[in-house]
């Protein structure tokens, strides 16, 4: 088995935190250890994410896997600023627990920039994962601002090791701006099928009564997720009020820059009901397993992890094709918009949806068999072990 530093986030939420959690839980299970190391500080370390297996600054009893934490002047869901001492306690702390590799799960720092140079001095080989959002078309602003991050990181990334990515469509951006094919892992999200499921036709979630209780009598319609610009979200909901579905009800499961401002504007509407940020993960199943349709509208996207929760729920799928979302729901697993038009398109889908909810059963019962067949979490950590076996000595990995 290898000892694995692995470099990323446990805070603010975001896709990235629940990778990285989600992830070295699962290789821990699998025999390996794991040495965590995140941006955090002594402040901070009085507060614990509610997903982290053990307390910060080292492990919890009878535990033989250290967390090391980082100083940072800024730290947010998108990027991290470290404090100046950071590169140099980063290393001490590598030298010290001498790890078989580096996986970093990219926070957009400038840290990530220095890593290779690091890992080379110490004689480790260095992994990244990189998960920027991305439009590989260039239709919107937003799309053309993530790709100027793809183009500013091309060059660093061309000097790790390996570099995961989720899509094949997000590894050809990638080549074209200069990294090795070779050095290109295609390795998408996955999530727990057995976690993630429909709800059972007998003994349901307590959660899942509570929310029957509170939504009764109404379709509910859903979206989880970050709200900010990229995600999209204004043109759901001015899709939402232009068809009002009659006994249909959107949630809307998140928070983010945008939600003051589109509570405002869209708060008053019949038919929205403003969730906030869910942290319970029973609740957040619950919430699948009860919505008829899960939509994502987003401009720009990764893999989103939602998605695959939703889709490994049974819930019917609607997503745009940013990223690598129109990949997975590709070939009937679900529903497929343009980035373009958003609004205009989900207001000839919504009450098709409404009307139809034999086809809705059908594509979540799809979608979750597309998520049982490409995206599960056994299937990632089998491909991420496969790569690690190519960059570890063999004998470390055996010991």
């Amino acid at each position: 088995m290898a000892h694995i530093a692995w470099l990323g986030k446990k805070s603010p939420f975001c896709g990235n935190v629940t990778y990285g959690l989600t992830t070295t839980e699962a290789l821990r299970q699998r025999g390996h250890e794991i040495s965590f190391i995140h941006f955090d500080t002594p402040a901070a370390a009085l507060g614990r994410h509610n997903d982290e297996p053990t307390e910060l600054g080292g492990p919890a009893a009878g535990e033989t896997n250290p967390e090391v934490a980082l100083p940072y002047l800024v730290k947010s869901q998108v990027y991290t600023i470290p404090s100046p001492g950071a590169q140099r306690e980063l290393r001490e702390s590598l030298e010290r627990l001498r790890p078989d590799l580096v996986h970093a799960s990219l926070t957009l720092s400038p840290l990530d920039f220095r890593l290779p140079d690091l890992c080379q001095q110490l004689g480790l080989p260095l992994v990244a994962t990189f998960h920027p959002a991305f439009d590989a078309s260039l239709r919107n602003l937003s799309a053309g601002t993530q790709q100027l991050t793809y183009q500013l990181y091309a060059p660093s990334l061309a000097r790790y090791d390996r570099v995961v990515v989720f899509s094949e469509l997000q590894a050809e951006v990638l080549a074209r701006l200069g990294v090795p094919e070779q050095r290109l892992a295609v390795i998408p999200n996955g999530v727990d099928p057995e976690r993630w499921c429909p709800a059972p036709t007998e003994a349901e979630s307590a959660d899942l009564q509570a929310l029957r209780r509170r939504f009764s009598g109404q379709r509910v319609f859903l979206y989880m997720g970050r709200i900010a610009t990229e995600k999209n979200v204004e043109a759901l909901l001015r899709a939402w009020r232009l068809v009002q579905p009659a006994g249909c009800t959107l949630v809307v499961v998140g928070d983010g820059p945008m939600r003051q401002s589109l509570m405002q504007t869209y708060g008053a509407e019949i038919g929205i009901h403003w969730w906030g940020y869910e942290a319970d993960q029973g609740k957040r199943l619950a919430m699948l397993q009860l919505a008829e349709v899960f939509l994502l509208p987003s401009l720009v996207e990764g893999l989103s992890l939602a998605l695959l929760e939703a889709m490994a729920s049974g819930t019917a799928c609607v997503a745009t094709d940013a990223g690598a979302d129109g990949e997975v729901l590709e070939g009937g697993a679900g529903i497929v918009i343009s980035t373009q038009g958003v609004t205009t398109q989900l207001r000839t889908l919504l009450p098709v949806l409404r009307d139809q909810p034999v086809l809705s059963a059908e594509l979540g019962r799809r979608a979750r068999q597309r998520a049982l067949e490409r995206y599960t979490l056994e299937r990632n950590i089998d491909q991420l072990e496969r790569l690690y076996a190519q960059l570890v000595p063999q004998d470390s990995l055996a010991a």
